[in-house]
């Protein structure tokens, strides 16, 4: 199964909420399964260090998938440049078993992604590890929806913020 992954936090309460939808294609309109996770006295965010702080919310919640998970999707970057990125990290603490595909709404100056035009004028920057970067992107592009941001990349953000 494939999982979407995001993580938004709640400064004053020092915690976030980390949410995973499962689904079994990409081109799925909806998702099989929906997964959340409170995590309590999250780290602080430091620049070039953002794995610090995400990786424990994500880590969390794929603790409570039931599903074999084939693939995973990520709100960010797999490497930055040189430098391993959110991605990356996810990786290789999973072992290196399952592929991670991160899809961002924003250029990082120093990642390589490929950009990946949706229903908008501005791209998605996916990278990837563990599958073939232009798979990865093929994969995104095939995503269910219209616009720029697929269905259930929304609804996972969604999940996140609590809706």
């Amino acid at each position: 199964m494939i999982v979407a992954l995001d993580v938004q936090y709640d400064e004053i309460q020092s915690q976030a909420t980390a949410a995973a939808v499962v689904f079994s294609q990409w081109t799925d309109e909806a998702p099989t399964a929906e997964y959340t996770s409170l995590v309590e006295n999250i780290q602080p965010y430091i620049p070039g260090e953002f794995f610090r702080r995400e990786l424990p919310c994500l880590l969390a919640v794929i603790q409570k998938i039931q599903e074999p998970i084939t693939t995973l999707v990520i709100d960010g970057y797999v490497r930055l440049g040189e430098k391993p990125g959110l991605g990356q990290h996810l990786f290789e603490h999973l072992q290196q078993k399952i592929p991670v595909i991160g899809v961002a709404k924003t250029r990082f100056h120093s990642a390589i992604p490929v950009e990946v035009f949706r229903g908008s004028k501005s791209p998605l920057f996916v990278t990837a590890i563990g599958i073939a970067l232009q798979e990865a992107a093929d994969c995104v592009r095939t995503m269910h929806g219209p616009y720029r941001i697929p269905t259930l990349l929304k609804r996972v953000d969604l999940l996140a913020r609590g809706a």
